[in-house]
């Protein structure tokens, strides 16, 4: 058995942060139901069409979901909510600030009706402040949160390539909420979770902060190298691919020295005699680095690197990472349906195999609404006036 079979999870949410949690939940064996606008459904399902015609952010988040068409400002949606809440052990919402209050869904109202009830509320900064109606896309949480600063080229910076506001949210919802399932089983009570992604993100930025605590700098900017470790990063090979590598300790140096760069003299030299001095003398110590492998293909690099067990990998692109050795070692990789035909996916990370996991196909907008009305006591001929007024 999963381990949240037999839990359900009602979500009124869009884009990326809940989207992200409540698919992990499902992973687990939860029931989602998916609250979607009629007609066009989660916002998100149109940022692209890279999946054979689907949103890659959709095909990523919304796997082993039902989907539940509902205008939420039509009179016949507070019926419907409260009896699939009845029923429901988990809300999660992302709504613009304040809407799921005006909705009746905040927590203090819905926990008197349904004192199990667990809702968690995302958000971009949290429900007071002044920030708090400040719309909070991943960039600009990435901004706000000092991510940029510390990220990018030394004369520029950089936001991630991927939604990481968004991902730190939808993760501190997901463990929260498994520990208000937990704590539920203790006493009986729902309670309610609060994610900000600004909060999310500066957690992770721990390091970057205690760096720079009480005034002092904070770590330069040096692209994909380690800001205070030399060498750590890229560097081409004479085929023109990168590897990366990085050096841990003294003994490491030597090693590369010795083996890799198979020039032991530069273990004497002062400049390199330490990480602080390798660091203020990087520029010279690159043009050595990139001089040596000037003559060798990425593959014979690694070959060095790996026999000398200094650390390294791949710059791979997404076709490198689709077809990666290890993860098809590891049979990582999964199929599940779509409106567009099946599609591979990941396997969750801790998942043995695809019996540890459900991975359920990817619904359409709506797909579910017939079905889970009806369960909810709703005949045909009320469900199709509904369907007329553009309730569901």
């Amino acid at each position: 058995m999963l381990p949240l079979k037999g839990m359900t999870v009602v979500t009124l949410e869009q884009a990326i942060a809940a989207p992200f949690c409540t698919r992990q939940l499902a992973d687990l064996g939860a029931r989602v139901v998916k609250i979607e606008r009629p007609g066009t459904g989660d916002f998100a399902r149109g940022y692209d069409e890279r999946v054979r015609g689907l949103s890659s952010h959709f095909v990523w988040t919304n796997r082993s979901k039902e989907s539940l068409t509902l205008n939420v400002k039509h009179g016949a949606a507070d019926d419907i909510l409260q009896r699939l809440l009845a029923k429901a052990d988990v809300l999660v919402q992302n709504l613009a600030p304040g809407a799921a209050a005006r909705l009746g869904l905040s927590f203090e109202v819905l926990h008197e009706r349904f004192p199990r009830l667990i809702v968690c509320d995302i958000s971009g900064y949290g429900d007071e402040g002044p920030y708090r109606d400040k719309k909070a896309y991943d960039l600009l949480i990435q901004s706000e949160s000092g991510f940029v600063s510390v990220t990018g080229s030394r004369d520029e910076p950089a936001k991630a390539g991927c939604s990481i506001a968004d991902i730190a949210a939808g993760m501190y919802a997901y463990s929260n909420i498994l520990a208000a399932l937990l704590q539920r089983g203790q006493t009986g009570e729902g309670r309610r979770i609060q994610v900000s992604m600004l909060e999310s993100m500066v957690e992770w930025m721990g390091y970057p902060m205690y760096y720079g605590f009480d005034g002092a700098p904070p770590p330069p900017r040096n692209g994909a190298a380690h800001a205070t470790i030399y060498p750590y990063g890229p560097f081409a090979a004479g085929d023109g691919k990168t590897v990366m590598l990085g050096l841990q300790n003294e003994r490491e140096w030597r090693t590369f020295c010795e083996q890799v760069l198979q020039r032991p003299e530069l273990t004497e030299d002062a400049r390199f005699s330490s990480n602080s001095r390798r660091s203020a003398n990087s520029d010279a110590l690159r043009a050595i680095i990139l001089d040596g492998f000037s003559t060798l293909t990425v593959d014979e690099v690694v070959a060095r690197l790996d026999k000398a067990k200094i650390a390294n990998g791949h710059l791979n692109d997404m076709a490198g990472v689709w077809h990666h050795p290890q993860l098809q070692a590891r049979r990582r990789w999964a199929t599940v349906q779509s409106p567009a035909g099946e599609l591979p996916a990941l396997l969750p990370p801790g998942a043995d195999d695809v019996d540890d996991v459900r991975m359920d196909p990817i619904p359409a907008v709506g797909e579910h609404t017939q079905a889970i009305l009806a369960e909810l006591g709703f005949d045909d001929a009320v469900i199709a006036q509904l369907r007329t007024e553009g309730a569901i």
